[in-house]
C-alpha cells in the first residue's frame, strides 16, 4: 500500500472528530486538522475544539495554533498541512486528515487554484461598500455574478464575498470558472471518507451541539472577544451571533435561535460542496468502529 491520506469530510456535529480517532487508533496514526475555525487559540467552546480526552487519545496538529490577530490564509495552511504530512509519511503509512472547511481540504488534497491579480483598487471599494452597504448588498451581486459559486459560498463570510466578486470583476467571468481546472499531483494516494445522516438528524445534532456550548462557557468565551469582534477569524458562526446580545441590541434567547439558524445553513452549505465530489465514499454516522475500521482498510487495499 502507498502512502495515503484518509480524509474525513461531513457536515458540522455530524461526528467527524470521533471517527477520525477512532481511525488514527486503528491505523496507528495522527490527524491534521483542516477546520479552520479550529485553529485560533482564542475560540475553543465555539469551534468544538477535541477535548483533552480526544486529544490525548490521537494526537492532532492545527488545532488552536495561531492568534485571531494573525493572519492566516488557506494558502498558508496548504503549505504549512502539506510540510507536516510529508514530515508524518516518515514513519506512517497513513495520516488522517478531518474537519468541516471544504476549501481548506480541498487545497490539501487537490491544490489551489489560480485566480487572476485583483487589483487593489477593487478590493478597496468592495470593502468600502460592505462597510456602507452592508454584506447584504454584496451577496446580491455575488448572486448576479457568479450564481454558481453564490450557492455553495458561506454567505456570512464577507472576505470569501468580496473575494468572488472581486476575482469575477477583474476577470470579467464568474469566480466559479477558475475553480477545479486542474488537479495538483500530489505525493500520496488518498480516501475521501463521508459521514451523512437525514437532515432532521443533522439538525437535531446541531441543536443539542449549540445547547451543550452555552452550558461549557461559550457566553464567557465571545464575552472576552467583544473588543476584537470586526477581526476576520471570529466573523463565524457562535460568535458573530453573540456580539450584538453583548450589546444589548438582542435577547439571549435570539442570538441562540440565530446561532442554531446558522449553523442548519453552514451545514446545508458543506454538504452541498461534499456531495458535488463523486469520489466521496458516504458512510451512515452511527456504523460500528470495527466495521467501519474493516471497510476504510478495504478500500485503502485497493490504493
Amino acid at each position: 500500500m502507498s502512502k495515503t491520506v484518509i480524509a474525513i469530510v461531513g457536515p458540522t456535529a455530524i461526528g467527524k472528530t470521533s471517527k477520525a480517532i477512532t481511525l488514527a487508533r486503528y491505523f496507528n496514526t495522527e490527524i491534521v486538522s483542516a477546520d479552520s475555525r479550529q485553529f485560533y487559540k482564542q475560540m475553543r467552546v465555539g469551534t468544538a475544539v477535541p477535548t483533552e480526552e480526544e486529544l490525548k487519545a490521537a494526537k492532532h496538529h492545527f488545532i488552536q495554533h495561531i492568534n485571531i490577530t494573525d493572519p492566516y490564509t488557506v494558502g498558508d495552511f496548504e503549505k504549512d498541512a502539506m510540510e507536516c504530512i510529508t514530515s508524518l509519511f516518515k514513519s506512517h503509512e497513513v495520516v488522517v486528515i478531518v474537519g468541516g472547511s471544504g476549501l481548506y481540504m480541498d487545497a490539501v488534497l487537490y491544490g489551489l487554484d489560480t485566480f487572476p491579480e485583483v487589483p487593489t483598487e477593487v478590493r478597496e471599494q468592495l470593502n468600502a461598500r460592505l462597510q456602507m452597504q452592508g454584506i447584504e448588498a454584496l451577496q446580491m451581486e455575488l448572486k448576479q455574478l457568479d450564481p454558481e459559486y453564490y450557492t455553495k459560498v458561506d454567505l456570512e463570510n464577507p472576505h470569501r464575498v468580496i473575494r468572488a466578486i472581486e476575482v469575477s470583476l477583474t476577470a470579467g467571468k464568474p469566480y466559479s470558472s477558475f475553480l477545479g481546472k486542474e488537479k495538483r499531483k500530489r505525493p500520496f494516494n488518498y480516501v475521501l471518507l463521508g459521514l451523512e445522516a437525514e437532515r432532521s438528524i443533522i439538525y437535531e445534532r446541531i441543536n443539542q451541539r449549540v445547547d451543550a456550548m452555552i452550558q461549557q462557557g461559550l457566553l464567557d468565551e465571545v464575552k472576552a472577544l467583544v473588543d476584537h469582534k470586526n477581526v476576520n477569524a471570529l466573523n463565524t458562526v457562535g460568535y458573530k451571533e453573540l456580539f450584538p446580545y453583548f450589546e444589548g441590541r438582542m435577547s439571549l434567547e435570539e442570538a441562540i435561535e440565530t446561532i442554531k439558524r446558522n449553523t442548519r445553513r453552514f451545514a446545508k452549505r458543506q454538504l452541498t460542496w461534499y456531495r458535488k465530489n463523486q469520489e466521496v465514499t458516504w458512510f451512515d454516522h452511527t456504523i460500528a468502529e470495527d466495521v467501519f475500521c474493516e471497510q476504510v482498510a478495504q478500500l485503502l487495499s485497493k490504493k
